[in-house]
């Protein structure tokens, strides 16, 4: 798989780059060939490989430095690689003008790998770290201070005496001076290939320490190695640094396009930081060596003493430094299993919220493709609630271990909580993580067993991929949104996010504030549209139907305002005030028209008000404030509301002991009808609108063979049968004929105002044929 180079529009950057690779590694081969076949004087062609291979390690970091999914810090350091690859392929240019196998260094070539030394240093220094203080950078300076002076005593005592006779001193000390820098960089390298974490690929930091290598090694046999040995290495060591670096960037590149968590192979060694008691040591070595030549035995025995007790301060530094990494091995290990626990479920032991946030926050910023798949299990809570909070873990469990075995490569899998789980997908591609999707919500398709059980479950899921400038919690939150939106599309789908959906988010947001408003201001009223006896045309009940009439807007129709009450949970205080006000216009009504008034007033009951734990209580109570008895209310709940557990069935049952009528709305529509029979304690059937448009012309079969079951269904179960949306005579006629007694719709009566309700009660009998 590809990744893109920029966030949008941009080439994609592909898993190639060994043609850098392949120029550089030919150079050194040809550089190898020429060593073993070369003759007495032609030393000229030994040193082609240099420019070669050093043009192509410049190109390999400038190509690596330009990709923008790179962060800042890692561009900034292949640019610092390219601009030193630059010199030292000056300085390979100018070795192969001076082409020759001389002792020591030219000032020449010097210059320029001086500065390309330099840059590689500041390139190193450059990459982030910890931070230090002001006592961390006093003992860098020292550290580096000693590891230079004692490499200069290294070069000045040891090297120069092995080189030839007749080697000039500048050609000498340039060559040393040179080496110094290689020791230096080789420290600097060093330090940054063994940080515990690198922004860096640690396989190219590795790779990078060929150069300091090579540049130490070579220095040292310019000035004391013998002829063959000395050529050697002045014609090998450009071509192999070159062939380094172009290594090192295809590391970083193969790293980027296929991530892997791979700690430093130095990572927690503290090799690097032995070099300054190497420096001392190597130091006392030579001051032993010198000092012997030219003093008396006591004096001789003073000096060993001396660096003796020298010997055993840094015997202890090094047993103090031992035991100080051993501490620093026990608090990295304390402090991973912290961060493990912080950042994993406890249950399905999957990254949580806070590591799937931090996951998707460094794709980002990494310029990566990202989407996020939201999961939620549809009514977890109802089968929670049948099986138990222990069975129920057991299936989190065994979802989450459904979702691990379907993710592929790049895909990580989290639970953020309850029964919402998350995947991190490597795309970018709206098919592509649609079709990730589509397969894991596959996953949850085959039964689970848990205990004794088989259940068999479904989820709703929402993708949002990452958009340019976007957040890991903007990108979850665009997921969730998506994922509400696939409930609120009948559940089981997979919806993935668009711009709109964010707006009506916010809209939705707004309308729920305003709601809440109108709750407390008085902006809600009720409207009550009749029900009639089809065969007498006498008035026989009303439904109440809540309106809003926004100050501003004006109008809102319950189509939106009904939604938006049910998700906030406004739908409670909504439908509390929905019974009372319609409990207490029909204790008017009574009071005012006697046996006039309709016996029972229709109220719309939503599954959030059944699940609440005293609803039972308070239908008893506002009965009593207003003086009516049970058989004065009928409560309208819905299919979905009957079937969503077994708090809402108590809930339902109690009602029903308690002398409460029980409407089931919309009837014929749900997937359940019949088996809502036998278990729901009902005593009114309504059949739903969709059944009774087109009822007249007989054209649609399907609808009159259902609307006719119904009403039998109904007169064998000794229940009220009631007919929603009449919109015509011949529509009153078809029904009546089938055994409907009851309906409604606008043909007989809209919705009124109580008022003109009321009229309706006062008058001679309207009738309805």
């Amino acid at each position: 798989m590809t990744e893109p180079e920029t966030a949008a529009g941009a080439p994609r950057l592909r898993a190639g780059g060994l043609a850098p690779v392949l120029v550089a590694v030919w150079a050194n081969i040809g550089v190898l060939v020429w060593l073993l076949i070369r003759g007495a004087e032609e030393v000229f062609l030994g040193y082609v490989g240099g420019p070669i291979a050093l043009a192509a390690g410049a190109f390999a970091c400038q190509r690596i430095a330009r990709v923008v999914q790179l962060p800042r810090p890692v561009r900034a350091f292949w640019r610092r690689l390219e601009h030193a690859a630059i010199c030292l392929a000056v300085t390979a240019v100018v070795a192969l003008v001076r082409a020759n196998n001389n002792t020591g260094m030219s000032l020449w070539v010097a210059v320029p790998m001086m500065f390309g030394l330099l840059l590689l240093i500041a390139a190193f220094l450059g990459l982030p770290g910890p931070r230090r203080t002001a006592a961390g950078w006093l003992r860098a300076v020292l550290d580096t201070f000693t590891i230079a002076v004692a490499s200069a005593l290294i070069f000045w005592y040891v090297v120069f005496d092995l080189a030839p006779a007749g080697t000039s001193l500048s050609a000498r000390a340039v060559a040393a001076g040179v080496g110094v820098g290689g020791v230096l960089l080789l420290v600097v390298v060093g330090k940054a290939a063994s940080a515990p974490e690198s922004v860096v690929d640690g396989g190219a930091l590795r790779v990078l320490t060929t150069g300091p290598i090579t540049c130490v090694a070579g220095t040292a046999l310019l000035i004391a190695g013998d002829d063959r040995s000395r050529l050697a290495l002045s014609v090998l060591a450009l071509p192999m640094t070159g062939a380094a670096m172009c290594i090192a960037a295809h590391l970083q590149r193969r790293a980027l396009i296929r991530p892997a968590a791979r700690a430093s192979a130095f990572a927690g060694r503290s090799l690097f930081n032995l070099l300054p008691f190497a420096a001392l040591t190597a130091t006392t070595g030579l001051v032993v060596s010198v000092s012997s030549q030219h003093m008396t035995g006591r004096q001789r025995v003073v000096i060993i003493g001396a660096l003796l007790i020298a010997g055993c301060v840094v015997a202890r530094q090094l047993l103090s430094l031992r035991e100080n990494t051993v501490a620093l091995r026990g608090i990295r290990v304390q402090q991973a299993e912290l961060e493990r626990l912080a950042l994993s479920d406890g249950l399905t032991g999957l990254p949580n919220r806070a590591r799937f946030l931090v996951m998707l926050g460094e794709r980002l910023d990494a310029h990566r493709p990202a989407a996020a798949l939201l999961i939620d299990v549809d009514d977890f809570k109802m089968i929670n609630d049948t099986i138990g909070p222990a069975a129920g873990d057991q299936l989190l469990f065994q979802v989450s271990q459904r979702l691990s075995q379907r993710c592929v490569t790049g895909e990580i899998p989290a639970r953020l909580g309850g029964d919402e789980f998350a995947v991190l997908l490597p795309v970018d591609d709206p098919d592509e993580a649609e079709a990730a999707g589509n397969r894991l919500l596959l996953a949850l398709a085959d039964p689970f067993r848990v205990g004794d059980q088989q259940l068999l479950l479904h989820g709703s899921a929402g993708i949002a991929i990452a958009d340019t400038g976007e957040g890991a919690d903007e990108v979850l939150r665009n997921a969730d949104i998506a994922m509400y939106e696939a409930k609120g599309s009948g559940k089981a789908s997979l919806v993935r996010f668009e711009p709109r959906m964010r707006q009506d988010v916010v809209n939705h947001a707004r309308m729920a504030s305003e709601l809440r408003n109108a709750i407390i201001r008085g902006e809600l009223r009720l409207l009550y549209q009749p029900v009639f006896d089809l065969v007498t045309g006498r008035l026989h009940g009303c439904e109440a139907l809540v309106r809003w009439q926004h100050p501003e807007r004006g109008f809102v129709s319950p189509g939106d305002f009904i939604p938006v009450a049910e998700r906030s949970g406004l739908i409670v205080p909504l439908g509390a005030w929905v019974l009372r006000e319609a409990c207490e216009q029909l204790a008017r009504w009574r009071a005012e028209y006697g046996a006039g008034a309709v016996e029972a007033v229709n109220v719309n009951v939503a599954v959030r008000q059944l699940r609440e734990a005293g609803f039972v209580d308070e239908v008893a109570a506002v009965l009593s404030d207003t003086g009516l008895t049970s058989r004065n209310i009928i409560l309208e709940v819905t299919e979905s509301s009957v079937v969503d557990g077994w708090q809402v069935q108590e809930t339902l049952q109690a009602l029903h002991e308690m002398g409460v009528r029980l409407a089931l709305d919309d009837f014929g529509t749900g997937q359940s009808s019949l088996s809502l029979l036998r278990a729901f304690p009902v005593d009114v059937l309504k059949l739903d609108k969709s059944f009774v448009d087109g009822i007249a012309d007989g054209a649609d079969r399907g609808r009159l063979a259902v609307a006719a079951a119904v009403a039998q269904l109904a007169e064998y179960l000794q229940l009220k049968a009631v007919a929603e949306g009449i919109e015509s005579q011949e529509q009153v006629d078809r029904l009546r004929d089938m055994g409907y007694r009851y309906g409604q719709g606008f043909f007989m009566a809209r919705p009124l105002p109580p008022a003109e309700c009321g009229a309706l009660m006062a008058a001679a009998p309207v009738r309805a044929a």
